[in-house]
């Protein structure tokens, strides 16, 4: 799969709550998202069993793979290697980039979430994909998470090569404060799946987006 900063401009993060654990619906919910425009996926799922996860993960390669756009797994490199996904997200307290890279192989997208201009530098020099900055404004999705000043992610925008993705509490009415920030695009989980219609709310938000960068 064809991964450049295009593939991070709408970075959809999946979420069950919205779905009331319907496991179709979860699929139209995904496939409504990627049909409106979202460009990339994650699959995020923290309470789910390693099998559910599993079978969670090859059908939502299968719908990648229809729309051309990566699949990315949220923390489970084993997962990720197993289904072949296109890549991997990990976090500062989760396996090394270096771990991800042997067990993966040079050519797969290794995402890290950073939160200052070292950890960006780091994640940069030991051979990260793209980064995941924030949370940027609060956020519902992760109440606990680290909060991300716009100045500090431009700053970050600035030292780094590779793209930068801002993330947390993005939505319609907050999106355009990323003007001129320099990332490559926005990650969304709550803005996109919490609407109902989802590939018309995520048509708007891709427009918003094109403002953005």
């Amino acid at each position: 799969m064809l991964f450049n900063r295009e593939s991070l401009k709408l970075y959809a993060i999946t979420d069950s709550k919205y779905s009331l654990g319907n496991e179709n619906l979860f699929f139209r919910q995904v496939e409504d998202a990627l049909a409106g425009g979202a460009t990339s996926l994650q699959l995020r799922e923290k309470s789910l069993e390693k099998s559910r996860f599993l079978e969670r993960a090859q059908k939502l390669k299968n719908i990648c793979q229809k729309f051309k756009v990566p699949l990315i797994i949220n923390d489970d490199v084993d997962i990720a290697k197993k289904i072949d996904a296109d890549g991997v997200h990990i976090g500062q307290d989760d396996m090394s980039i270096i771990e991800a890279k042997e067990i993966l192989g040079n050519k797969k997208i290794i995402g890290v979430s950073v939160f200052n201009a070292k950890e960006a530098f780091e994640a940069e020099s030991r051979g990260a994909s793209y980064l995941g900055v924030g949370s940027i404004f609060k956020t519902i999705s992760k109440p606990d998470a680290k909060m991300v000043k716009i100045s500090d992610l431009k700053e970050i925008c600035k030292i780094v090569k590779i793209p930068v993705v801002a993330i947390g509490g993005i939505n319609k009415d907050n999106i355009l404060k990323l003007r001129n920030s320099g990332v490559s695009g926005v990650a969304l989980i709550r803005a996109i799946f919490s609407s109902r219609n989802i590939k018309e709310e995520t048509e708007k938000l891709r427009k918003f987006v094109e403002l953005v960068l």
